[in-house]
């Protein structure tokens, strides 16, 4: 049986995401697969790239071939120079940069008072019964 480390592809029309799995060479594209090995978004920028490297080296050990795009990516993570002997083998995957948090401007007037600043009007009970008097 040939195994193969390739890309089964999700998402919508125009907005593809893909798994990084491993399958029979004889299967659907996105047919029935043995493991899968990690995710690849092409459409978010940069790319979010995210292989499990173990199971990847494991895989490739045993001798699944895998395609050209998913070559590419293997590249980029470094599991393929670790496959072939490079120890000095690393990723230059690309990530992004964590969104700052959101800090309001202490400088500015806050439009909003928190409910417990607010004085609750008390209402005598004398002047409901007069108001209520007063509408029969």
């Amino acid at each position: 049986m040939a195994v193969k480390i390739r890309l089964k592809r999700l998402g919508k029309i125009r907005a593809p995401y893909y798994r990084i799995v491993v399958a029979d060479s004889r299967t659907k594209r996105d047919g029935r697969v043995i493991e899968e090995i990690g995710k690849y978004h092409p459409t978010e920028s940069p790319s979010f790239i995210e292989v499990d490297s173990d199971r990847a080296q494991y895989w490739l050990s045993v001798g699944a071939q895998p395609t050209e795009q998913v070559e590419a990516i293997l590249k980029l993570t470094g599991d393929w120079g670790k496959f072939k002997g490079d120890k000095d083998a690393k990723s230059t995957v690309q990530t992004k940069e964590p969104k700052a948090a959101y800090v309001a401007d202490g400088a500015k007037k806050v439009v909003l008072k928190p409910k417990a600043e607010k004085p609750a009007k008390a209402v005598e009970p004398e002047a409901e019964a007069e108001a209520a008097a007063d509408e029969a």
